[in-house]
């Protein structure tokens, strides 16, 4: 989109596209039956998501699962892998590193992930969940310092927090930060983060991604709007950087395009995203209060070849009773959705 040069009462200006966008999945990390990371089946989820045509990689994030950190030689050979098999590939996405814990954890963390050619990070309140606001802004600025910051507002059900308005409003005012990934569950607190960016002066340059994953098509599809200085503003997602398309990535893609690209949210599209959060549900394990959500995105890519299971690193995260009958039913009712043909066609050669 092109900024309107009109500033008369009623004009609307709309924010250029940022450089953050586009479908963006959460990397999972795959575990053997023993415990460990099974390098050849982690490499091969990369090479799916690289050929489904994603936008970027975030990695070291919920989905790849907060107990890697505890590890940071492990962490940093996990997003080398990463790194190396984008290079390999010669596509172009951008490399975004979740880093966690206090604020010396996460600037470490932050300066490993820069060395390793990663160009965002995704800040987790994780390791400083009693900390107030003005802590966790102060641990965004000094991470900032290593790589541009991507700001996060998860849903309580999984570890995140409320955070009032002021907060998102100074987020966003940080020179460091280029983007907010709205994940709270919450269509309220969403619009507080979508109005904290729209009524800042660097408003045209911080992304608004979607991270709701039971709303990822209304997110895509819906502008929000506030006049500043008798010009109406409006702003929209860039894209979405979720778990939901750590699976079905190339569909999630393919969506996020023509969400992007529709001046309107036609019926088909809104309805595309019904099915789409039906899928959600059974594979983020919502009739267990989201129990199951990391490894429910294993127990997919188990289910379809690409992992040997659905373990996590901590034994407290397992496939909930009756989850995986209802991914199973997912698959089969929604195989466009969760790639199954792609998938089936390429899955050796991702693996080999």
């Amino acid at each position: 989109m092109t900024s309107a040069t009109s500033s008369g009462p009623g004009a609307l200006a709309t924010a250029r596209p940022p450089a953050l966008g586009g479908a963006i999945p959460a990397m999972p990390l795959l575990l053997g039956a023993d415990g460990r990371i099974d390098w050849r089946a982690q490499r091969a989820v990369v090479r799916y998501h690289l050929a489904a045509g994603v936008a970027g990689l975030a990695v070291g994030v919920h989905t790849t699962q907060f107990e890697l950190h505890d590890d940071r030689a492990l962490l940093c050979d996990v997003w080398e892998l990463v790194h190396d098999e984008l290079a390999a590939s010669g596509l172009d996405a951008t490399l975004v590193a979740g880093v966690s814990g206090d604020t010396d954890q996460a600037v470490a963390e932050a300066e490993a992930a820069a060395s390793l050619g990663y160009r965002a990070v995704l800040l987790s309140s994780r390791g400083a969940p009693d900390a107030g606001e003005d802590a966790i802004l102060d641990r965004a600025a000094a991470v900032g310092a290593a790589l541009p910051t991507i700001g996060f507002y998860l849903q309580e059900s999984v570890g995140g927090r409320y955070l009032s308005p002021r907060f998102w409003q100074r987020l966003v005012e940080q020179p460091t930060c280029i983007g907010v990934k709205a994940a709270p569950f919450d269509r309220y607190r969403t619009r507080d983060v979508a109005s904290a960016i729209l009524t800042s002066d660097r408003w045209r340059d911080v992304a608004l991604l979607t991270g709701n994953d039971d709303a990822i098509v209304a997110d895509l599809v819906t502008p929000h709007r506030r006049v500043v200085g008798g010009v109406e503003r409006e702003l929209r997602c860039a894209g979405g950087l979720l778990g939901q398309f750590a699976v079905g990535t190339r569909a999630a893609a393919q969506l996020t395009q023509r969400c992007l690209a529709a001046s309107d949210a036609s019926p088909d599209l809104l309805a595309l995203g019904q099915d789409l959060t039906e899928v959600n549900a059974a594979v983020f394990d919502v009739v267990h209060q989201f129990a199951g959500c990391v490894a429910g995105v294993n127990e997919v890519l188990r289910q379809q070849g690409l992992a040997p299971s659905a373990r996590c690193l901590a034994p407290t995260e397992r496939v909930s009773p009756g989850q995986a009958d209802l991914i199973a039913a997912a698959r089969r009712r929604f195989p466009d959705l969760l790639d199954e043909d792609f998938i089936a066609e390429h899955r050796d050669a991702w693996l080999s």
